[in-house]
């Protein structure tokens, strides 16, 4: 099955275990009716932005809809692409990490995630501005960086691609 076809079935499972309508998950994740139609049909390919978008309407990590599949999925959006690493679960919370790539010259604002989640950054290569809109930090080679990402907050490489791991902790 294809990661479309695979990542749409996992929403839409999601979708109706919270006895949520199509259009009331469109509607909470400012995601078009038609554009949640197709990916739930698999006749769309989404981006990371967009499955972020519905994953935080649903309450649950991104990684909900990435873990089951038979290899590493590749998630790209606008300035980040990512592989899903290792999802870890415990009783009060579920941390997930990705192998990720800022590309060089790109920014990309991501929205709030649910209520206590955190981010944390370890840069193999480049030098990336994250964190909280208002005060991203500068990152480089062999540095880490943590924020608050239950507020909107941003990924940049002001110059050259950045090479990352990143860890997204959720709590339960």
């Amino acid at each position: 099955m294809s990661l479309a076809a695979s990542v749409g079935v996992r929403l839409r499972e999601l979708r109706e275990a919270r006895g949520m309508s199509l259009s009331e998950l469109a509607r909470r994740s400012k995601i078009g009716k038609g554009t949640l139609s197709e990916l739930e049909s698999g006749r769309r390919n989404p981006t990371l932005e967009t499955l972020y978008a519905l994953t935080t309407a649903l309450k649950v990590p991104l990684s909900t809809v990435l873990c089951d599949l038979a290899s590493p999925a590749r998630i790209s959006g606008h300035a980040v692409d990512a592989v899903l690493v290792e999802r870890f679960e415990a009783d009060t919370s579920v941390t997930e990490t990705y192998r990720v790539r800022i590309r060089s010259g790109a920014a990309q604002e991501s929205a709030a995630h649910s209520p206590g989640t955190t981010e944390h950054i370890i840069v193999f290569t480049g030098i990336a501005r994250v964190g909280g809109l208002t005060d991203p930090a500068l990152v480089g080679p062999g540095m880490h960086g943590s924020w608050a990402a239950d507020v909107p907050h941003l990924y940049h490489a002001p110059e050259g691609d950045v090479e990352a791991l990143l860890v997204v902790r959720h709590p339960r």
